[in-house]
């Protein structure tokens, strides 16, 4: 008897002590929530890469596939005002990304977050270069979160610049 027909003949005799015709499906939420995941990460990858030849970007270093999966990626335009939100947002901040567009990143900032770090991100931002701070964020139930936040600006084949990109992850 083969090691499988003996893990079938206890799965069998397992389900018939429970008096179970047909073994449940414990994984079904795993799997469709993991799907979903999957889906919304194809999804922002050709959003982004749409914009960003949309917006002709010079961005052949900044490895989006890669980063989707393990971080949020957030672009805003020149004007500081988001554009884009990756969907994996809404497990850092408990926001939708459809709730952010059109908001400034300064909707996550409360009143414990240090302006010092605020100020120097500022500075970086007005000199069009990258930056990397951890900054203490707030979630839409007001609850505190930490955030790595690795920001560039985003120039368009011309050099001019486009958008500004931030990479961020809860630290």
């Amino acid at each position: 008897m083969s090691n499988f027909q003996e893990y079938d003949g206890a799965i069998a005799k397992y389900h018939s002590c429970l008096n179970v015709k047909k073994p449940p499906i414990f994984s079904w939420d795993f799997h469709h929530e993991f799907l979903q995941e999957l889906k919304n990460s194809f999804l922002d990858l050709d959003k982004l890469n749409s914009f960003a030849v949309q917006n002709k970007w010079d961005y052949d270093n900044l490895d989006l596939k890669t980063r989707l999966k393990e971080e949020v990626i957030i672009v805003t335009d020149i004007k500081l005002t988001i554009v884009f939100a990756s969907h994996n947002i809404v497990k850092m901040s408990g926001y939708e990304p459809g709730e952010i567009l059109g908001k400034s990143p300064k909707m996550f900032q409360g009143k414990e977050t240090s302006l010092v770090t605020s100020n120097e991100i500022r500075k970086a931002i007005e000199l069009q270069e990258p930056f990397e701070k951890t900054v203490l964020n707030y979630k839409k139930n007001g609850e505190r979160y930490t955030c790595l936040i690795k920001g560039f600006p985003i120039f368009n084949l011309k050099g001019q610049l486009s958008h500004y990109i931030a990479f961020e992850k809860a630290a």
